[in-house]
């Protein structure tokens, strides 16, 4: 898989308790919207995705394409749940978080998801 697009299936690394359920019963989100004008999905973007027959939104936290240089590239294409607000759904992050995503917490999108985050690379 190169980039996040419909029907890809994604891996929940917070602690949310819709998304470790799913990812147990080995039933992980499917990607069903990108919120981009490509629709084609990277660190950073925000998606919808279908999780345990409810829709969700989400943030690419980590992917497995191919990255530009000093971007990391993960094993798994990871995603972190969030509500309507914007607050991430989970108390904490089980993996790394690229060290990019600090930028973008000045514009709000991330400032959530970086303050619950512990480790970035």
């Amino acid at each position: 898989m190169r980039h996040i697009q419909m029907m890809t299936r994604l891996r929940v690394v917070d602690n949310s308790a819709l998304g470790k359920q799913a990812m147990l019963e080995g039933k992980p989100p499917k990607c069903i919207h990108v919120y981009n004008k490509t629709g084609i999905g990277t660190i950073g973007d925000k998606v919808m995705v279908a999780i345990k027959g409810q829709k969700k939104r989400g943030y690419i936290v980590g992917v497995k394409q191919l990255q530009k240089h000093m971007v990391p590239r993960f094993d798994t294409n990871n995603l972190v749940l969030v509500d309507d607000s914007g607050s991430p759904l989970g108390t904490r992050i089980h993996s790394p978080l690229p060290a990019l995503l600090r930028g973008k917490a000045l514009k709000g999108d991330f400032a959530k998801i970086v303050a619950i985050a512990t480790r970035f690379v």
